[in-house]
């Protein structure tokens, strides 16, 4: 993963975030959703609704907004049911892209999908055509400017706390897990007094794609018509960044 950070990709799709919040408190809410109907209202003996309630709470997620979430899906208020999938699919240039939906239509969802990847220069695939690509891993960002601690001591906190690697940038430390570990790590930091800019298991390529200036350009559409779609939960794809470039383009819109 060396000299392919998230942290600046972390950084852009949360300021992207901020700017629809209505929209992330939506996406927010059917994670907590589906968590909840899945495996029963309580985060102490759900990992993944304890994962997304913290997700939601990362983003400043009002208490209520997550408390209606958890109660619609336990039944203690009327509500949609939502379906999980993930799309898979080619972006311009042949830029690996997996995208995860939560639905009440998937009719509906997955003809957007497609439109989105057709109007860009990209096709949608068969499951497991991209996904092969991809490594599911737990990711932890602790900003340094909000703690004391240099390089070397974090890299031993990390190592205790039971962490695969750890990179160093300038505005953060960046921790990998196992996905299976994550939650056991992330615990063990927090109770050494952490607290993370993100905390999420997500998928990592294994490789990466450079395109041009066109079809980055495409490739930037087709990631934000994807996330103004309320049903698009996250969306994994390994296009090499150009910081520069992509700092042009986005200052060019």
């Amino acid at each position: 993963m060396a000299g392919h950070s998230k942290w600046k990709n972390i950084q852009r799709r949360k300021n992207a975030q901020d700017a629809k919040r209505g929209k992330v408190f939506m996406k927010m809410a059917r994670e907590i959703f589906v968590a909840a109907k899945q495996g029963g209202g309580d985060t102490e003996t759900n990992a993944a609704l304890r994962l997304a309630v913290d997700k939601a709470k990362a983003h400043n997620m009002p208490h209520d907004n997550i408390d209606r979430a958890i109660k619609k899906a336990t039944g203690d208020l009327d509500g949609v049911n939502y379906e999980e999938f993930t799309y898979e699919g080619y972006g311009p240039g042949g830029v690996a892209v997996m995208v995860k939906v939560l639905t009440d239509n998937k009719n509906r969802t997955a003809a957007d999908v497609r439109h989105a990847f057709n109007k860009n220069d990209g096709n949608l695939g068969e499951n497991g055509c991209v996904s092969y690509l991809f490594d599911r891993k737990g990711f932890l960002v602790v900003n340094r400017e909000s703690h004391e601690v240099d390089e070397e001591s974090m890299l031993l906190e990390v190592i205790e706390a039971g962490a695969d690697e750890m990179e160093t940038s300038e505005d953060a430390y960046e921790i990998y897990t196992e996905a299976e570990n994550f939650t056991e790590v992330k615990n063990s930091l927090e109770n050494s007094g952490f607290s993370f800019e993100t905390a999420e298991i997500t998928m990592f390529p294994q490789t990466y794609t450079s395109l041009g200036e066109d079809d980055t350009a495409k490739m930037l559409k087709l990631i934000d018509t994807l996330e103004d779609n309320d049903d698009v939960q996250d969306i994994y794809h390994n296009l090499e960044a150009n910081e520069e470039m992509i700092e042009n383009l986005t200052s060019s819109n």
